[in-house]
């Protein structure tokens, strides 16, 4: 299995417009973050997780050029905004059908896909609209998508928002958390590699900081963990990085890792 971080980013991405930061002016290009969002490729199924305003982009720049499915995380507008350039992926070399793109999504996070997108559903679309089939998930239940065993972990962005990560074998994969309850921890026992958000190192009220992603990194004890959904405020990468544990590791926007997959969920 192999795991590319496309972006790496907050909402507002990095560079910041207007900031005249250290991070947003450095020349070091893995200080430079697209909205988050990544790539799982197994055996025979590619899958990204959330479609982000930087989507487009993100697939040109990895050079996709067939996706399976999107999972999304939540609905957000720098995790759903990029949607509509799905339809790229509808008409990819011109095939005589045209082949809708899945998108697997708890039910709140579907409902507000249906009604920001809501030319995509309609009944008499006009020409070009992108071609979705829309799955909702139940976050206590594994589903496949090809061949790939996907387990939902569910947590809370904030007091208002409930947000879903996903594991894959020996791989998960968990952005915008604030709280996990400890029977959602279970799920993530034996990892191989884990990708956790990580805001900064200030305290924030819908995202782990630096310390409570460590906390839980603690806890779970991964062979390897990478941060994401990073800031401006979580500092350069040059500096950053050496103050963190052996193990744990700020991914950077084109970052390929591959996982074991003997692992089972």
């Amino acid at each position: 299995m192999k795991l590319t971080f496309l972006g790496t980013g907050t909402s507002q991405g990095v560079p910041v417009i207007g900031c005249r930061c250290p991070v947003c002016l450095s020349t070091d290009p893995r200080d430079n973050r697209l909205r988050t969002s990544a790539l799982i490729e197994t055996g025979r199924t590619r899958l990204a997780i959330d479609a982000g305003p930087d989507f487009r982009c993100q697939m040109l720049r990895a050079g996709v050029r067939h996706l399976d499915a999107i999972l999304l995380t939540h609905e957000h507008k720098d995790h759903i905004g990029g949607i509509d350039d799905v339809r790229a992926f509808n008409f990819v070399d011109y095939p005589p059908t045209i082949r809708r793109i899945d998108i697997y999504a708890t039910a709140l996070t579907a409902a507000r896909v249906r009604r920001d997108f809501d030319y995509a559903f309609a009944t008499d679309k006009y020409r070009g609209v992108p071609e979705i089939m829309l799955h909702e998930i139940d976050p206590a239940r594994p589903f496949r998508v090809g061949d790939a065993e996907i387990v939902p972990v569910s947590g809370s962005h904030s007091d208002r928002f409930r947000v879903t990560g996903y594991r894959m074998g020996g791989l998960a994969y968990l952005t915008d958390f604030k709280r996990i309850e400890p029977q959602e921890e279970e799920k993530l026992r034996g990892l191989d590699v884990l990708v956790i958000n990580a805001l900064r190192f200030k305290e924030h009220d819908s995202h782990f900081n630096v310390h409570e992603a460590l906390a839980l990194i603690g806890r779970l004890r991964p062979r390897e963990a990478y941060l994401t959904h990073m800031s401006h405020e979580i500092g350069l990468h040059a500096r950053t990085e050496p103050t963190l544990p052996p193990h744990v590791h700020m991914a950077y926007d084109g970052l390929e890792i591959t996982i074991n997959e003997s692992h089972n969920a």
